[in-house]
């Protein structure tokens, strides 16, 4: 299975929308407007008496989740390997804010996707982490003495190293504690 941010798609090559120069684009015809007068078509409700989903959706949507979890783990490494890149790439740049645009964009992606990979507390830890890189004051913060988001970083790679999937591991709820405890402290982003 592709990676999605490896996907046809989202390459950079690839134009969206753009008509190929081989294929003319057909003119479309007008539609033809419809004026509805509301008061004689009333109101409309929306009516949710049946539920959205029927009760084996969940369970289907688990088994699928299941059945991709080497994918997931694949997925989650190569992103966690994208976030080292960026901190590599942030070191060199001496922490500069662009640079910390694209670890912030990873590890929003991080927190976003952690519990679909199956690691809650890595989406933890970048939630930290995107916390304390959010605002102008983090940046600034993070330039001066990036060891909090190299931490951060580093804690990230070891918990998906070690297999530390939930802040109920005790080295992970120590960790998630501390680096939270720091960002909380810098005082530069709203909990």
């Amino acid at each position: 299975m592709v990676h999605p941010r490896n996907s046809r798609c989202l390459s950079p090559g690839t134009s969206l929308g753009l008509p190929s120069a081989a294929k003319p684009m057909a003119t479309p015809k007008p539609a033809k407007a419809e004026m509805i007068d509301p008061r004689s078509k009333g109101l409309r409700t929306l009516e949710l008496k049946k539920p959205l989903f029927d009760a084996g959706a969940v369970t289907r949507a688990d088994q699928a989740l299941d059945a991709m979890g080497d994918e997931l783990q694949v997925w989650l490494d190569a992103d966690i390997e994208r976030l080292q890149a960026a901190r590599l790439r942030a070191d060199e740049a001496t922490w500069s804010p662009l640079a910390q645009e694209d670890v912030y964009a990873i590890a929003h992606d991080l927190k976003g996707l952690g519990a679909t990979y199956g690691s809650v507390f890595a989406t933890q830890i970048a939630a930290s982490l995107c916390r304390m890189i959010e605002t102008d004051a983090g940046k600034a913060l993070a330039q001066r003495d990036p060891t909090l988001a190299r931490a951060h970083i580093d804690t990230l790679r070891a918990s998906v190293r070690d297999g530390i999937r939930s802040s109920d591991h005790p080295i992970g709820r120590a960790l998630l504690h501390a680096l939270e405890a720091r960002v909380g402290d810098l005082g530069v982003a709203p909990r």
